[in-house]
């Protein structure tokens, strides 16, 4: 193993993997490791403070040294990815990445008791998991399956927002998944090819989703991305004042190797909307606003996107029915439109049954029916979103009992 002092300075000189540099707990352990360990009492007691720093910032992540620095190799971005990517193999980068996946497989087997011991401390001083690493066979294999696993930003996340005309990975997102929602089989199921032809490369659809509210249009795309994330999807949700920028979008992951759903929740237009044009140049294919990577799922309560009145039906344009009937086409542009509508009330307690059994609720089942009607009409109308709430509420009496 490297002396400590070599093992600092090749660190430095990191070229293809220089972004890890700028890591706090990385800064921290490269001080701590750096100038040998002198006789100087101060001098350790110091180097002692910034080791129980760097461990406290470790703790917030994980106890694992090892596996931080693997997950912040495997996230990085840099120019070998992008060269790997653009189908430009490069000898000089294949040997810098050889050198350099050496050195943090050393960096990454450090051990807590070693370090300590050149404190040379009798006081308490934290510790870490680590152990010895090969990255080049894990680098290896993420380079294989990048279309699997993305790197940079698209490695970290799966859900992303558009922030200050930056893609910006969202932390906390809705987490449900496919077997969580129940009902609309049928309409879930075409979304599901339609998602898995875009992964395979093959021809797939923009869709959008309408019908009535609390149907699950909405979680039915975010539960496609979560499920699909494993295989190289990533989804992107946009305001609809954020249409005219599809093209930084689509500029940002036209290259990429994973697959993108733009995804514009609760759609609809006024008549003198400008969003309109950026909406129908990417639904039309505009070289702009598409990539092949990329599908736009929208939802809205109306199939017919923008609203009209009897007003804006009668103005003074002299061919009047050519811009009604435009207006009207948008939808159309969808390859896919799905229709979701509220449940009748078999539909709806079937809803009920199968969430009542997916939550464990001992409640009888003709008793069941006869709250949930009770507090389906209560509310006005049946629906998923109802009858989810419907057995949250029940839940939550159970477990008061």
């Amino acid at each position: 193993m490297y002396e400590y002092m070599d093992l600092y300075y090749e660190m430095k000189r990191l070229c293809v993997f220089r972004n890890l540099l700028e890591d706090e707990i990385v800064q921290d352990m490269l001080y701590i490791i750096s100038e040998g360990y002198d006789k100087n009492e101060k001098y350790r007691g110091e180097k002692s403070v910034v080791y129980c720093e760097m461990v406290s910032k470790l703790y917030l992540h994980t106890t694992d040294w090892s596996e931080y620095m693997q997950k912040l190799l495997l996230e990085d971005e840099n120019v070998y990815l992008r060269s790997i990517i653009d189908g430009n193999k490069n000898k000089f980068f294949e040997e810098c990445v050889a050198n350099e996946l050496w050195t943090l497989s050393e960096f990454a087997s450090l051990r807590s008791e070693d370090i300590k011991k050149e404190f040379n401390s009798r006081m308490f001083l934290p510790s870490f998991e680590s152990h010895n690493c090969d990255f080049s066979k894990v680098y290896a294999d993420r380079c294989h399956s990048i279309g699997k696993y993305g790197y940079g930003i698209y490695a970290r996340a799966n859900v992303f927002m558009l922030k200050n005309d930056r893609i910006t990975p969202v932390e906390s997102h809705d987490r449900i998944t496919l077997n969580q929602l129940k009902g609309y089989e049928v309409q879930r199921e075409k979304i599901i090819q339609n998602t898995k032809a875009l992964l395979n490369g093959l021809p797939a659809n923009n869709v959008l989703l309408y019908g009535d509210c609390g149907t699950g249009k909405s979680s039915t795309v975010k539960a496609i991305a979560n499920d699909f994330a494993s295989s190289g999807l990533r989804l992107i949700e946009l305001k609809k004042n954020q249409l005219h920028d599809i093209g930084v979008i689509v500029k940002e992951i036209a290259k990429n190797p994973l697959k993108f759903i733009v995804f514009i929740d609760d759609l609809s237009f006024n008549e003198d909307d400008d969003n309109y044009a950026a909406l129908k140049a990417a639904l039309e294919g505009s070289v702009s606003s598409t990539a092949d990577n990329m599908v736009i799922y929208a939802t809205s309560n109306r199939r017919h996107l923008i609203k009209e009145t009897f007003t804006s039906r009668e103005g003074d344009e002299i061919h009047r029915q050519d811009t009604v009937q435009e207006t009207l086409s948008l939808s159309e542009r969808f390859g896919l439109q799905i229709r979701f509508m509220k449940p009748d009330k078999q539909q709806f307690l079937e809803i009920v049954h199968a969430l009542a059994k997916q939550n464990g609720l001992k409640i009888a089942l003709e008793e069941l029916d006869k709250q949930a009607e009770s507090f389906a009409l209560s509310r006005g109308g049946r629906s998923p979103r109802l009858a989810k709430q419907f057995v949250q509420y029940l839940k939550g009496c159970e477990q008061q009992l």
